[in-house]
């Protein structure tokens, strides 16, 4: 599962709330709160897989972002050998577009076992918080890192729907995936 960076997984309990922009899950969660939700209620990142703390209070003003959509571009500092920097210049687009080429080749070449592992932390960190007390939690968590895929479902298969589905899918496990 490649999770977008923007999208979030609300719960009341273990009950699933809503799933989308942060925005979104926010106005799902006030309103779980408002209505008396039994909770606790947690919204979870779902790139990471770990639980969030958010400000519930004006969350209606902030579900209808105005403006232009943000691009996700991020400047940051970057220190290279004059060479490199002499290589890059001499790239065609710039040192910009080079390395953005570099890092998705490095991305998709080592992207299997880096895409595992990160799949992996981001199941352990939500069953973590949400399904730790769970029956089978630990042998769940033993499954997960071995990558064997029944395994884990079967020691999931007693927990609630929802929180069974979202760790099978921050987990990128399906019968099927196993090796």
């Amino acid at each position: 599962m490649s999770s977008s960076p923007d999208s979030y997984t609300g719960f009341d309990g273990h009950r699933r709330l809503a799933a989308g922009p942060l925005a979104e899950v926010n106005l799902a969660a006030k309103r779980a709160l408002e209505r008396g939700a039994r909770g606790p209620v947690l919204i979870f990142d779902d790139a990471t897989g770990r639980s969030r703390d958010v400000d519930l209070r004006g969350v209606e003003q902030q579900a209808r972002p105005r403006g232009r959509p943000k691009l996700g571009v991020t400047a940051r500092e970057v220190t290279l050998l004059p060479r490199h920097w002499e290589w890059l210049a001499a790239q065609p687009g710039g040192a910009s577009v080079a390395l953005r080429k570099l890092v998705e080749r490095a991305r998709r070449d080592g992207s299997g076992q880096e895409e595992r592992r990160l799949a992996h932390e981001r199941a352990y960190h939500f069953m973590s918080a949400i399904a730790g007390d769970l029956p089978g939690f630990e042998e769940a968590t033993r499954a997960l890192f071995a990558h064997d895929a029944q395994r884990f479902a079967a020691h999931i298969q007693s927990w609630p729907r929802d929180v069974r589905d979202h760790a099978t899918r921050l987990a990128g496990l399906s019968p099927r995936a196993s090796s």
